[in-house]
């Protein structure tokens, strides 16, 4: 499977938004996961198992827990693939970081000058 066709399901995408805060139970994914969308624990298992096969989704067996985390690999393919796309962002990134410390100087001054 292409990763942008695992990432294309918004279950998946929010599977791994839960991961990237850190290492979660399948549980912890399951009750977040069947809250936001109303789907089934095994319907969010299948989820875990895309991912998982796919190398989003790392597993390990702690006691009768198992922990999820992100797996990077693929990530790091999309990254690369968006590589010559960034130009169409980046500037306008720049600027808007360029204005937000402006605007953290200018509040700076208005607080040491009442």
């Amino acid at each position: 499977m292409h990763a942008f066709d695992v990432l294309g399901d918004p279950v998946r995408r929010r599977i791994l938004e839960l991961l990237a805060d850190g290492e979660a139970t399948s549980g912890m994914v399951t009750e977040v996961v069947t809250a936001e969308f109303g789907i089934s624990q095994p319907a969010v298992s299948q989820h875990l198992k895309v991912l998982r096969e796919n190398g989003f989704a790392t597993v390990r067996p702690e006691g009768t827990r198992r922990l999820y985390s992100v797996g990077t690999e693929p990530l790091r393919e999309i990254d690369e693939w968006l590589r010559p796309f960034r130009r169409f962002w980046a500037p306008r990134l720049d600027a808007l970081g360029t204005e937000l410390a402006r605007g953290k100087r200018e509040r700076r001054k208005q607080q040491e000058n009442p």
